[in-house]
Parts: C-alpha cells; structure tokens; sequence
C-alpha cells in the first residue's frame, strides 16, 4: 500500500512512537489511593503477569493499586503491548492471563489454542467499558457532528477534504468555516481490538465495506504505535482525525465529534461523547456467549435504539482460564479480578472509562467466583 505521507506528521508520529504508555497514564494513577480496602481471598501466586489492550491500560493501573492494597504482598506486571500480542503470550502460556478489546477468535483457531493451553475453555470477561473517540485537530472547529456513513468515507479516503459536502451537510452552522485542508487520517499501526471494534462499528452502523479485524483496513493516512501514539499525532498536527479510547482523548485534552445516529435512534440527535451517554450505551448491551463467557453482542450498542446511547464502545476482556493448571494462580487471579470489579472501579469515570453497571458486576463475580 503506498500512502501519500506528510512530512509534518510523519515527524509527529516518530516523536509519539517514542512515548511510554506509562507516561500517558501516569496524572490518573493516584486515583485509588484513597479508595477504602475491601475484604478478598488474597493469596497463591504471589507474582502475577499479564499483558494486552492498551485501551485499558490507565484502567489496570487503578485495578493493580486496588489489588496491591487488599494484598500486601501481591504483584502484578502489566504490559500494554497492544491486544494482538496480549492473546499471542497467553496462548504461549507466557502470561497468566490476557487484556484484550476483542474476545478470543475462534475462526482464527483462538478459542482452541486457548482451550489446549488452559487444559479447560477459556473465558472473556469484559471488565472495562471505554467508549472510543472519534478525535481531531481542525483550527477553529470546536464542535464537530459526524454520522456513520461520513466516518466510513472518511477514514477509507472517499472524504479526503473538510469541507466536504457531506460533511458540510451535518455541521449546517459551521460550514462556511470548514477549511478545504486534506483530512489527515492517523490509524494504529499495530494489531489492535480498538481498531477491530471502529472497524466492525463502521461496518455495522456506516456502510463500512473494507472489513474488520485487529488491523486498519481503509488504506489511507499514516499508522501511529498504541493509543498514545495516535493520540500524541492528534494533539501535535493540524487537520488530523483518528479513533482512540477516550481516556487517551481525555489525557491529551483533544476535541471529539459529536455522533448522530439517525437511522436507529428514536430521538436522533447528534450525541456528544459523556459517562452518561457511555452509560445508556451499556445499560443496553447483550450477552452472545455462554455461561460465564461472557462474550457481548456490540451490536447491540453500534445501533442504539434510544436516545442520548453514545454507540462507538469497546468492552476490554480480560481473558482467563476457567480452571487453570494449578490452584495458586486461580487464587491469585481471582484476588486481582475481584479487586479489579470492587475497590478498582474508583477513579475510571475521571480517566475516560465507564464504571461497570451493577447488573455486569453481578454477572462478573458469578464467573471469577467459578475459576478454579
């Protein structure tokens, strides 16, 4: 694929692949720390490892300080080295379980090699709610409204200007001040659930035709490493757009469009990005998986049928063994997952994510409560 590159961005983009995840997350970290201890089985495996989304990075921190002061003497690494390698080091028994913004694929022989490295099936569980931005630098645009169909064209390079007649068409107020710039698309250059989850929302609210998967299909813009990465490019060069977890959003104070979901919505009106509207998205989610795998149906949430349902989120799993191979890590990941749904839950709303509704905290403590 030959891409048309910006000798402006790519500059951006060289300094953002140098930046820690850590770095982007380090403001939000403390948020726990006056967060009230609360009472669990702490014990087994005294060092834990794990690796993954880094959509739900700035989340696990917050998860491993709650898990760290129920247990005193327990640890967790986390390693946000992006989905795609997350489930690859589980599945090599490297880790001892993986985040992911995808569940297990079992089209790509996933759940099989999951279930041959447990010694039992595995299961998704989905901890973290993040909604994904739709994130972009136009000077003197503050307040964007984009639907659906428009996102598609844009990030598969039929929309290449902002002052696009579609676009001009949903932002009627504003349209004389939408510069004819070429649009800058940023996109993540390593294998990620949240590329998946955009793709498969685009395809299932857009008319998005490229097809989905952990890798960007549209075939235009330049890739940026993580959600720090595309995030940094963002905030650092003009006329971009790019889809990112809002907490990354949040972190680099970037402006987000507002999403209209006229053709399933019964009050359609162009939704901005909030806890509130994140919320009736997940109040509204389905089950697909069985048992306490607990796989979502997100189309359920990339058409809402009621008003005010931001409709672009992802569910990040932390996928676990049911039953694994020897009782210390069981206890110890069910410590760290009972921490992560409980006390872990202080501080998300102000990083960018959704704190779990009480109906998913039931459903996830039945199934941490049977890993054995």
């Amino acid at each position: 694929m030959n891409l048309k590159r910006s000798s402006a961005l790519l500059g951006v983009l060289a300094v953002a692949s140098t930046l820690t995840l850590s770095a982007c997350g380090s403001d939000n970290n403390d948020s726990t720390t006056g967060a009230a201890k609360i009472d669990v089985a702490c014990g087994g495996k005294s060092a834990l490892k794990a690796s993954g989304s880094t959509a739900q990075k700035n989340a696990m921190d917050r998860f491993v300080a709650a898990y760290e002061a129920n247990c005193s003497s327990a640890k967790l690494d986390y390693t946000a080295s992006g989905s795609g390698a997350g489930v690859n080091e589980f599945l090599g028994g490297q880790t001892d379980f993986a985040g992911s913004d995808s569940p297990l694929d079992a089209k790509k022989g996933e759940v099989d090699k999951a279930a041959a490295r447990c010694g039992s099936p595995a299961w998704n569980l989905p901890a973290v709610f993040g909604p994904i931005a739709v994130a972009y630098n136009v000077p003197g645009i503050d307040d964007l409204v984009l639907d659906p169909p428009t996102m598609a064209k844009i990030f598969d390079g039929e929309i290449s200007t902002w002052d696009d007649a579609h676009i001009k068409a949903l932002n009627t107020a504003k349209a004389d001040k939408l510069p004819s710039d070429k649009i800058g698309v940023v996109f993540r250059s390593d294998e990620s659930g949240t590329t998946d989850n955009f793709q498969k929302y685009l395809d299932s609210a857009g008319g998005w035709t490229k097809g989905a998967g952990k890798a960007f299909q549209g075939g235009v813009g330049e890739g940026a490493k993580g959600s720090d990465g595309t995030s940094a490019a963002i905030a650092n060069t003009k006329f971009t757009i790019t889809y990112t977890e809002w907490s990354f959003a949040k972190a680099q104070k970037l402006t987000t469009a507002r999403v209209l979901t006229a053709a399933t919505s019964n009050d359609p009106k162009p939704v901005d990005l909030t806890s509130e509207s994140a919320a009736k998205a997940i109040d509204a989610v389905k089950v697909s998986g069985q048992g306490n795998d607990l796989v979502l149906d997100n189309s359920s949430i990339y058409k809402p049928t009621t008003g005010g349902a931001y409709p672009i989120m992802l569910a990040t799993y932390e996928i676990v063994c049911s039953k694994y191979s020897d009782a210390d890590t069981a206890k110890a990941v069910k410590a760290f997952l009972t921490s992560a749904v409980g006390n872990g839950q202080t501080g998300l709303a102000d990083a960018g994510y959704v704190p779990l509704p009480d109906s998913f905290k039931t459903k996830l403590t039945t199934a941490i409560s049977a890993i054995s």
